[in-house]
C-alpha cells in the first residue's frame, strides 16, 4: 500500500457557528486616543529583541506553561545583551475559559513570575468572556485591565505576594511605539471567528497609515488574538477576520510587514503574495501552554473546503501542531541591511530542568532599502 503525504493548506470550515450575539462592548481607554506607548527609552536603536506567544493560559494543567515561560526567562537570563529580549508580547488568552480575576493568579502571573521582563498584551476571546455560571457579576476585560491596563504600575489585587506590577497600556487595541517597529495591537472580541466593529476598524487604519510615515526606520507589525489563516480542524481560517484587513489594508493603502496572532492551539507560517508584489507572512503562535493542541485538518475532507477567493496566493509554509512553544523575534538595523529574524523553539514533553527548548522554525523579512 503506497501512501501520501497530505498537502495541508489553510482551510475553512464548511459549516460554521454564527455567534456573535457573545460581542462584548469595550471598556472605556485607560489613557488618550491614539492609543500609543512609547518603549523607545528602554530599547537598543540598532536591536530589538523580543518573545511571543498566545494562549499560555491552562484550566487543567500548567506543566506546558511552566515549561515555556521557563525557557522564555532562560533566554531572557542567558542570552548575551544583544540577544535578550526587552519584553514578551502576549497573543491573547492569558487565562481560561473565562476572563475571571480569580484566575489570573494561578494561570498568569504564578508562572510568569520567574519571566524577568515586561509583558505586554492583547485580550483573546477567553480573556473577555463572562462566565454565566459566576454568582458575581463583573465586566468583561476587567481583570485584564487590572493587569494590563492600569493608570501607573500598581500591585494587583488578585497578586498581592507578586512582584509583577500591572502594565500600563491606553487601551484594548493599542500600538507599541518602538525604535524599529510599530506594534500594532487589535481586539478580536469574543465570537470564535473574531469580531471589530467601526470605531476600531477606523483607528487601524489611521495607525497603518501613521506607520507608514516611518516605515524606512521602523517594521509595520499587526497582532491579533484570531487567526486570520489556518490549517486546523478546529477553527479553520476566519473570513471575519480576512475581509476585516484586506478592506483596511487597502483603505490605507498600506501593509504590515507581518501580522501574529493566536487563538489556534499549534505554530503555523502562511505567506500570502499580493498582486503589487509584497508578500507578507501570517504566523500563527498559540501553542504557549494549554494542554490541547490542534492538529491541521486533512484539507480533502468534506468537512473543510480551501476553494475561495481569499485563500488564493495564501501558502502554507510550516507548521509544528504537536508541541508547545513560542517565538522569539529580532529587528536589527544598520547602514547597510534591514531586517526581522523569526525563531520558534519547540518544548519537548520531556523537557524538564536544564534541557533547552529546540529550534524548530526561522524565517526572515527584507525590508533593506525600502
Amino acid at each position: 500500500m503506497i501512501s501520501t503525504k497530505v498537502l495541508y493548506s489553510a482551510v475553512l470550515k464548511a459549516e460554521t457557528i454564527d455567534d456573535g450575539h457573545k460581542f462584548q462592548t469595550l471598556p472605556q481607554p485607560a489613557g488618550s486616543y491614539p492609543y500609543r506607548l512609547n518603549f523607545g527609552s528602554q530599547a537598543n536603536h540598532e536591536k530589538l529583541v523580543f518573545h511571543m506567544v498566545g494562549d499560555t493560559g491552562g484550566a487543567n494543567t500548567l506543566a506546558f506553561q511552566e515549561q515555556v515561560v521557563g525557557q522564555m526567562a532562560a533566554q531572557c537570563l542567558h542570552s548575551t545583551a544583544d540577544q535578550q529580549p526587552s519584553f514578551l508580547y502576549h497573543l491573547g488568552d492569558i487565562v481560561y475559559h473565562y476572563g475571571e480575576a480569580e484566575h489570573y493568579d494561578q494561570q498568569f502571573l504564578t508562572p510568569f513570575e520567574q519571566y524577568p521582563a515586561p509583558i505586554y498584551a492583547i485580550a483573546g476571546n477567553h480573556d473577555s468572556d463572562i462566565n454565566p455560571e459566576c454568582d458575581e457579576h463583573y465586566e468583561s476585560l476587567e481583570a485584564f485591565y487590572t493587569a494590563f491596563c492600569n493608570t501607573s504600575p500598581k500591585t494587583m489585587y488578585f497578586g498581592q505576594h507578586k512582584q509583577r506590577k500591572s502594565q500600563v497600556q491606553p487601551h484594548v487595541y493599542w500600538t507599541m511605539e518602538a525604535p524599529l517597529a510599530t506594534i500594532i495591537g487589535l481586539y478580536t472580541n469574543v465570537p470564535k471567528y473574531g469580531c471589530i466593529k467601526k470605531e476600531q476598524r477606523s483607528w487601524f487604519i489611521q495607525e497603518l497609515q501613521n506607520a507608514a510615515k516611518y516605515s524606512a526606520d521602523k517594521a509595520i507589525i499587526v497582532c491579533m488574538h484570531h487567526a486570520p489563516y489556518s490549517a486546523d480542524f478546529n477553527h479553520g481560517s476566519s473570513l471575519n477576520m480576512i475581509e476585516f484587513l484586506e478592506s483596511a489594508f487597502e483603505e490605507a493603502g498600506v501593509k504590515p510587514d507581518i501580522v501574529f496572532s493566536g487563538h489556534v492551539h499549534n505554530y503555523q507560517r502562511f505567506s500570502k503574495h499580493y498582486p503589487d508584489g509584497k508578500t507578507v507572512p501570517f504566523i500563527v503562535a498559540g501553542a504557549g501552554g494549554f494542554d490541547e493542541l490542534h492538529p491541521l485538518a486533512d484539507p480533502t475532507d468534506p468537512a473543510y473546503h480551501t476553494q475561495s477567493p481569499l485563500l488564493e496566493q495564501v501558502q502554507l509554509d510550516n507548521y509544528c501542531d504537536n508541541k508547545h512553544g513560542f517565538l522569539k523575534i529580532a529587528i536589527e538595523k544598520n547602514p547597510f541591511s534591514f531586517m526581522i529574524k523569526g525563531e520558534y523553539y519547540t518544548i519537548s514533553d520531556k523537557s524538564h530542568g536544564n534541557k533547552k527548548a529546540g529550534l524548530f522554525d526561522s524565517f526572515s523579512i527584507d525590508l533593506t532599502g525600502r
